[in-house]
């Protein structure tokens, strides 16, 4: 846990310098409520009786809007049981209450990035939190290195923690309920951007670098100094997000680029688009910042689902969507080199910033 890594530091106090934010980037004890964030009712979808055309085109609609306008969006009436979401919750909570010597006997390793652990680093500033990773698919298949040249490819396996009782079976359940809600928004999105419901079935549907994160961010004596999750966008394609009634998440708004807080509604999701989305959609979406803030009084939990792709997935503009005015924006990567070439830098400080997206970009 975080707070079992605190030094004594005579400018600071009883706080570890790896922690502390440049000061551009600390966050503001106040912040503005984000109202304007899109609450989206899926139940057209979700529902057990035959969507109309009208209310699936209103919803496309609505989705559509909120990828290009914030990146973000809630959804509910989502169709995930509550029941499940309230088990692995209370799983989580029940993992992380456990000692430290405990947490480590399922960390992560060289040979897997699942697992426990509590020394992710963002934009080359240790995070406030711990985390536990779970793959969606096991083995997933991944390459050794990040070098292009290399076609050498491994598998990753999850860990098997003893405690609490039947984790695995629980996060495995929860995790099939997140892929059917992501390849649903999936759908949802193409149709968004004028493409066949089913175009981005291929990138996932054989296999897929997926994976869930259960996060626990302690309480933090220097909420002005340190965050839970520094300034990011996700590099995947989309992600959905279990918070607590705490909160914390902030998102950059495009129009002012002013950090809003993400107000927590009880049992929805909260939705973003990532890097990939950007690409493929040629810049008609874009992947936004968000970070989390830390709390001083009270411990936050959250769990997001991460939708990657396969690992060798050539990520590049769609041909449907680029044309002779709108050329292509970003030069084509793989998605498997990209993701290794992030992975090795998020858990130890480079001396220069870690890949994205905009390293492709065509000028």
């Amino acid at each position: 846990m975080c707070g079992q890594v605190l030094i004594q530091s005579p400018a600071m106090g009883e706080v570890d310098p790896a922690f502390i934010q440049d000061p551009l980037h600390r966050p503001k004890l106040s912040t503005i409520q984000a109202e304007g964030i899109p609450i989206i009712d899926l139940s057209p979808i979700t529902n057990h009786t035959l969507p109309n055309s009208s209310s699936i085109e209103g919803l496309v609609k609505e989705i559509g809007s909120a990828c290009k306008e914030w990146g973000f969006f809630q959804v509910i009436n989502h169709g995930v049981p509550l029941t499940l979401r309230q088990r692995i919750e209370k799983a989580s909570r029940m993992f992380f209450a456990q000692s430290l010597d405990e947490k480590k006997k399922v960390s992560r390793d060289e040979n897997s990035p699942s697992g426990y652990y509590d020394t992710e680093h963002t934009k080359n500033v240790r995070d406030w939190k711990e985390v536990f990773d779970f793959l969606a698919k096991e083995p997933t298949f991944i390459p050794i290195t990040s070098d292009e040249h290399d076609d050498r490819v491994t598998h990753w396996t999850n860990p098997s923690p003893q405690y609490p009782p039947n984790f695995r079976d629980i996060i495995q359940e929860y995790v099939q309920e997140m892929e059917k809600l992501s390849y649903k928004l999936m759908e949802l999105i193409a149709l968004s951007l004028g493409l066949e419901a089913k175009r981005f079935e291929e990138y996932f549907m054989k296999d897929q670098t997926s994976f869930i994160r259960l996060n626990h961010y302690p309480p933090c004596p220097y909420p002005h100094l340190a965050l839970g999750v520094g300034r990011h966008k996700d590099s995947g394609a989309l992600t959905i997000l279990a918070q607590d009634e705490v909160g914390g998440l902030e998102v950059k708004r495009q129009a002012d680029q002013e950090w809003i807080r993400v107000k927590p509604i009880p049992d929805a999701y909260i939705i973003n688009i990532g890097d990939i989305v950007q690409v493929w959609s040629n810049d008609a979406y874009e992947s936004v910042e968000h970070r989390v803030v830390v709390n001083s009084q009270k411990e936050r939990f959250s769990i997001p689902f991460f939708l990657f792709p396969a690992q060798d997935t050539e990520v590049k503009p769609l041909e449907e969507l680029i044309n002779e005015q709108n050329p292509s924006k970003f030069r084509p990567y793989k998605w498997g080199k990209f993701l290794v070439h992030r992975l090795d830098s998020n858990f130890k400080k480079q001396n220069e910033d870690n890949i994205q997206i905009y390293d492709y970009k065509i000028a």
